[in-house]
């Protein structure tokens, strides 16, 4: 994967197809590949071509920042979402996402943010790894969503999302909020089963289906 410039991109690109036929490193992606000439999902991320934050707009994610999401239905608690420092995952600073579900089931997911504001997903704990058993990093959020971007999200043994940009600049409402500075993406798994995630500019995920945020605390 290259992500600085025009020319970087290409001879990235060229270097790893070149890499890929060799010695058969990984997979070669499945349609929809990517966006703006990046290599989706990608099987070989190099560090020089990650910062140590994610602070893309749509999807920040300082350590210390909490989000708390309710059935916008009933009202009952649905999620709580924290960022924290990850690991190192192959020369790569991390930042986890820690998902912890009413009955109270944590989930942690470990992003990365690339140079030119891509936000990448590198695995989730205990479950697969970017890099291991064949697993490859995907795109969670794009740098500069456009209408009809299509992406893989990531391609591990069991999981294998599309993504697709649907909507943007729509107004939302949910139970804290309205936004209208929003990006509205449909996530489809292996099984044909999809799920809708609202993006808010500088706030992050404010809507999955029928869940809504309703508080938001911002790092300290």
């Amino acid at each position: 994967m290259r992500t600085r410039a025009p020319a970087a991109i290409a001879a990235g690109l060229l270097a790893l197809s070149g890499l890929l036929t060799a010695c058969g490193s990984g997979s070669a992606p499945s349609p929809p590949s990517g966006v703006d000439g990046l290599v989706v999902p990608t099987p070989d991320p190099d560090p020089v071509d990650f910062v140590a934050e994610v602070d893309n707009p749509w999807l920040p994610l300082a350590p210390g920042a909490r989000w708390e999401y309710a059935d916008e239905a009933t009202g009952l608690p649905a999620l709580i979402l924290t960022a924290e420092s990850g690991p190192e995952i192959d020369g790569i600073a991390t930042t986890t996402l820690v998902r912890t579900a009413p009955d109270g089931t944590v989930v942690r997911d470990h992003y990365a943010q690339d140079r030119a504001g891509n936000v990448w997903w590198l695995g989730r704990e205990g479950v697969w790894q970017a890099g291991a058993s064949g697993a490859q990093a995907g795109l969670a959020m794009p740098a500069r969503p456009r209408f009809g971007d299509g992406f893989r999200t990531a391609l591990a043994p069991g999981l294998a999302e599309v993504a697709t940009v649907r909507t943007l600049g729509e107004e939302t409402t949910v139970p804290l909020a309205t936004y209208d500075r929003t990006v509205e993406i449909e996530v489809t798994d292996a099984a044909g089963t999809a799920r809708t995630e609202v993006y808010a500019r500088g706030i992050g995920l404010v809507r999955t289906d029928e869940t809504g945020l309703v508080a938001y605390d911002e790092p300290r």
